[in-house]
């Protein structure tokens, strides 16, 4: 059987462009020989619509872009994730669906079993379940259909048990089924390819025939989706693979059987890329899709000198291409020379445009306004953030008289303990490694220069950036760890505190001070207020600072 599987990057929303990409795909598989074309889960209208499906034209909008995607579906079926209004009437209004169209007509539905309601999902607060999943039949093959969470029972995941024994791939496993195909719009993070790598394989030999994994691909707000659709045999041994973090239409050929053979078993060379590799490409495809297609075609970055704008200036410079993005020095008086040279000289190796604009006579007016209101107290971190918020104000200048995306630079370890300016350096429109730990941080930043080098080009990034002790320069001679203890405990720390629930006991109970432990988890409690107030940020760990993670502002629980 030849399979097209359309790993295709779609945006919410946009039905008529969704549209186009949709027709423009299977009519190359279907050219290609291609006898049944597979897309991803809710490919119509793009993932996740979230509350764009309560508006009252939404859901009959979506209905009638498919109706004219299914009047352009000739011969070869095709298999579509889209939305379905519930024809029962009873519970939730709607379903996720996958509809087999064959000769200008929907054939039959198939329906989501499993609706995930954690870290970013919340599928049921729209959708209505089904109680199993559905065999079609396409022309002399049975085709167990399941949809993305339909697979995510393995008894490995923390997932399985929120869903009471119901096994979708285990039920279909006593169908006699000639393939199963999973349509899927699944998120990334770092690491998840072997979990999924882990599920197909297992999918296909508890159902004893070959698994087809159909992922989306792109950035929708804070998600990023890698794509890496997966063809497994019967046996279990994976025999295609797609690209990473691209836009991909593979024919797929097997013969019946469980150890099925393909036609081209070639794995994408992305595959299983490096940590670093995988977290650069990811950050560069979620920036790019946030920014065009939100209609941003130049971004600015405001350049320290320091490691985090460095980084986010080389991830900005490949998203927008060098001659679309503007850095931008913003010293003060306290702003050392080496800040200054190292911020020019990255823009220099990046081919970026460089302004510099002096804010000491404006802090200087604002303290001086303020003098008598401030008369009789000790200068504290008031005065500090004055310089923060005056390089906000005027990055958001440029940002508004431009009309370009301004991208902060704040990294997951300073979101997490506050170590950022409301209304300063949070200001802008995305922050682009709100996600990213400072030990990753530098991490990517050696792993962009080694990149490079491997390449036959200049390290963009200075190396003075990535060596000196990492410092806000709000004061002489400051450095974080005045204040922050060294960044591997710091992070050790809060990934076990905020990615993995542990308590302050817990902590310590793995060889941390107390006192650090308790100051640096009073800090993250302190600070929910700001990070509810902050840009958007890309989702590349398990659990990210966002839609993900609930925590009230107010709140005395100490854990």
């Amino acid at each position: 059987m030849r399979l097209g599987l359309a790993q295709l990057n779609t945006t919410v929303g946009d039905l008529a462009g969704n549209r186009r990409r949709i027709l423009d795909a299977y009519a190359k598989l279907a050219a290609q020989g291609a006898e049944l074309v597979i897309f991803p889960e809710l490919v119509v209208c793009g993932y996740p619509p979230r509350d764009l499906l309560f508006k009252r034209r939404f859901v009959p909008d979506v209905a009638a872009s498919l109706a004219e995607i299914v009047a352009a579906v000739g011969e070869v079926p095709a298999l579509i994730g889209t939305v379905e209004p519930n024809p029962t009437g009873q519970g939730r209004s709607f379903h996720n669906s996958a509809a087999l169209c064959h000769r200008g007509k929907v054939v039959a539905h198939a329906r989501k079993c499993l609706l995930p309601t954690y870290d970013v999902f919340d599928e049921d607060r729209y959708f209505e379940s089904a109680a199993q999943p559905t065999v079609l039949t396409v022309g002399s093959r049975r085709l167990g259909v399941t949809i993305c969470e339909d697979l995510w029972t393995h008894p490995s995941l923390s997932t399985r048990r929120l869903y009471h024994g119901l096994d979708p791939v285990r039920q279909l496993a006593g169908q006699h089924c000639d393939l199963i195909v999973n349509l899927s719009a699944s998120p990334w993070h770092s690491d998840k390819g072997s979990v999924r790598h882990t599920l197909v394989t297992d999918a296909a030999r508890t159902a004893g025939c070959p698994v087809v994994y159909v992922n989306a691909v792109g950035g929708n707000d804070e998600l990023i989706f890698d794509g890496r659709s997966l063809v497994a045999d019967g046996t279990g041994r994976i025999i295609a693979g797609l690209a990473a973090f691209a836009e991909d239409l593979r024919i797929v050929e097997f013969a019946s059987g469980r150890a099925a053979g393909p036609a081209d078993s070639v794995i994408a060379p992305t595959f299983n890329q490096p940590e670093m590799a995988d977290i650069f490409a990811g950050l560069t495809l979620g920036l790019r899709d946030y920014a065009h297609k939100s209609g941003f075609k130049q971004a600015l970055v405001a350049l320290s000198g320091g490691i985090d704008s460095a980084v986010v200036g080389v991830i900005a410079a490949a998203a927008f291409g060098p001659e679309n993005v503007v850095g931008v020095s913003l010293p003060s008086a306290i702003s050392s020379q080496h800040s200054r040279d190292d911020a020019r000289i990255l823009a220099t190796n990046l081919g970026v445009r460089f302004e510099t604009i002096a804010i000491a006579d404006a802090v200087a007016q604002c303290e001086a306004a303020l003098g008598p209101v401030f008369a009789g107290r000790v200068r504290d971190v008031t005065e500090e953030n004055i310089q923060a918020r005056i390089r906000g104000v005027l990055m958001m200048a440029l940002s508004n008289k431009f009309n370009a995306l301004l991208l902060t630079t704040g990294n997951k370890s300073e979101m997490a303990v506050g170590y950022c300016t409301l209304y300063g350096d949070m200001a802008g429109g995305l922050a682009v490694i709100s996600d990213v730990f400072k030990t990753q941080v530098y991490a990517l930043a050696n792993w962009i220069n080694a990149d490079a080098r491997r390449a036959g080009r200049t390290p963009p990034i200075p190396q003075s950036s990535i060596d000196k002790p990492p410092s806000a320069e709000l004061r002489p001679n400051q450095t974080d760890q005045d204040s922050l203890p060294p960044y591997d405990v710091l992070d050790a720390i809060l990934k076990g505190y905020v990615e993995e629930g542990l308590s302050r006991a817990d902590l310590t109970a793995q060889g941390f001070a107390e006192a650090v432990v308790n100051d640096v988890v009073r800090r993250v409690d302190l600070n929910e207020y700001k990070r509810k107030q902050a840009a958007p940020g890309l989702k590349i760990t398990p659990l990210a600072f966002g839609v993900g993670r609930r925590i009230p502002i107010v709140q005395r629980y100490v854990g």
